[in-house]
């Protein structure tokens, strides 16, 4: 079955994609890819909710995706691992079908919000090179997971040419120069 899938019926979850929570992993591929994703949001108008686990001890979101998402993306701050539990966040969701989710890390915060999204309805879709933990098997426990549970794992070029369709696209040239 075929998903329809357009920026105006998307939204881009991203979860805690914070200073001390880079800082731990052994590679951040995870930010590269986060900011092209909060800059293909920017660009395609795309809705923009940022979570922060207890930013006062993990710190901020990441400097290059924080000053690469739209001035109407929403930020909240969080406690529990879970982001649709806390005041707001499910609001800000809304009646969207499809919502791609990734972050840090990937078995825990995504993973039970990716969960809580399926039991919601949408189409949820993790984007598995946006994602990361600490330790590879606990993100490769958290996909596994997801995926068994109904969640679509793609990629981060998946999402912005399915966000396209096609190099006619009027910012297809803007966007294809965040992925070279």
């Amino acid at each position: 079955m075929a998903i329809n899938i357009t920026p105006e019926n998307s939204a881009f979850l991203f979860i805690d994609v914070q200073e001390k929570l880079v800082n731990m992993l052994v590679k951040n591929k995870c930010v590269k890819k986060a900011e092209i994703l909060a800059r293909t949001a920017k660009i395609l108008g795309i809705k923009t909710i940022l979570t922060e686990q207890y930013p006062q001890g993990l710190g901020s979101t990441v400097a290059p995706v924080k000053y690469s998402v739209s001035d109407n993306a929403k930020f909240f701050e969080k406690t529990a691992f879970n982001a649709l539990t806390e005041e707001g966040v499910a609001e800000a969701v809304g009646n969207v079908k499809n919502v791609f989710i990734f972050g840090i890390e990937t078995h825990i915060c995504v993973y039970q919000s990716a969960i809580a999204l399926l039991e919601k309805g949408y189409n949820v879709f993790v984007v598995k090179d946006a994602c990361a933990s600490r330790e590879t098997d606990e993100f490769k426990a958290g996909i596994n997971l997801m995926e068994k549970e109904g969640a679509k794992i793609i990629t981060t070029e998946m999402v912005v040419f399915e966000m396209l369709k096609s190099s006619k696209h009027p910012n297809f040239k803007e966007i294809q120069a965040l992925i070279k």
